[in-house]
């Protein structure tokens, strides 16, 4: 499994998140690539990241949404 975790410059979550990916894939025994990446609002309305942080897995948004990409 590849997890792609995307966040903004600004966003404050990295930590809590990284611990909480770690403990969750720990808890349901899974193995998984996980990446994180700094984005910024260009690149974000480019791929379609609609806020941060976003997590998709493997190429597809974990919490796909109708609200217009960029970085809130």
């Amino acid at each position: 499994m590849k997890i792609d975790i995307y966040l903004s410059e600004f966003c404050g979550s990295y930590l809590q998140l990284n611990d909480n990916m770690d403990r969750a894939l720990a808890e349901i025994n899974v193995e998984a690539e996980v990446t994180y990446y700094t984005v910024y609002y260009t690149e974000a309305v480019n791929r379609g990241i609609k806020g941060t942080p976003s997590i998709w897995i493997n190429g597809k948004d974990a919490f796909k949404s109708k609200i217009s990409p960029g970085i809130m």
